[in-house]
């Protein structure tokens, strides 16, 4: 789903659909980390403009009705919608009892992406003037470019299963669910790839990163850099200056 949309009606999850929760608190069942996410008093759409004491999440809800025909469609939004209503502070989206819109009338699976990120250790870093200092890779210190990407598959009939007779526990936690057979965090700590790309992405600092996007507020389109030397290739090929576009619009930067 690509929100390209320019305005939204800011109570309904749509608008909701990103945003960022501020820890306050470090108990996991404290009241700003346990209150539902989206349109609560501790969660705002843009990056939080304090410091907050025990990190910042990013959460993510996807779409939840589908037009029950595509898989897709030309511009990858429009086969899937929100629900309609609007956000209730207290219940979030979560809890929220909405409903389908007509042209979307086939409900889904809710999907949420929750990111934690230790910002806390930065904390003292804080510019004097009280100014938001953090900067997503793409150069937006928004936060309004944040986004997720998802993959999911399953064998056989194992997901319906799952949506036909483990719909009580209203927090989706796999414990509820006896369809869904788990496994434990060594198991799937266990199993991994190996890195295709020959990179270095963790345990030091990048001077730079593929495109050397700039620090840029908007609302104006996003521009590109001519000449980037940052890596643009894979594999382990030498680092190659991003081609420049020459004589071409600013391009529009979508997360």
């Amino acid at each position: 789903m690509l929100r390209r949309q320019a305005n939204y009606d800011p109570t309904s999850p749509a608008a909701w659909s990103t945003s960022f929760r501020c820890y306050e608190t470090p108990g996991f069942f404290d009241y700003s980390n346990s209150y539902p996410p989206g349109a609560g008093p501790y969660d705002t759409v843009e990056l939080p403009k304090k410091p907050c004491p025990y990190g910042i999440r990013a959460n993510i809800f996807f779409p939840s009705c589908w037009d029950g025909v595509n898989l897709d469609s030309p511009n990858h939004s429009s086969h899937v919608a929100f629900m309609e209503g609007t956000v209730n502070p207290n219940m979030g989206i979560i809890l929220m009892n909405g409903k389908c819109p007509e042209t979307h009338p086939v409900r889904l699976p809710m999907l949420f992406f929750e990111t934690l990120w230790d910002t806390a250790q930065f904390n003292h870093l804080w510019p004097e003037d009280g100014s938001q200092p953090f900067v997503l890779s793409q150069g937006d210190p928004t936060g309004y470019g944040h986004h997720g990407d998802y993959i999911f598959g399953w064998e056989g009939d194992a997901l319906q299963r799952a949506m036909d007779n483990c719909g009580a526990d209203i927090l989706g936690l796999p414990d509820s669910c006896p369809e869904l057979t788990q496994i434990s965090d060594e198991e799937m700590n266990s199993c991994k790839q190996e890195p295709k790309v020959d990179e270095v992405t963790e345990g030091v600092y990048l001077n730079e990163l593929p495109g050397c996007n700039p620090i840029q507020h908007g609302p104006d389109p996003a521009t590109m850099v001519p000449n980037c030397s940052a890596i643009s290739t894979t594999g382990k090929a030498a680092a190659t200056p991003a081609a420049a576009a020459p004589n071409a619009a600013p391009a529009v930067v979508t997360p």
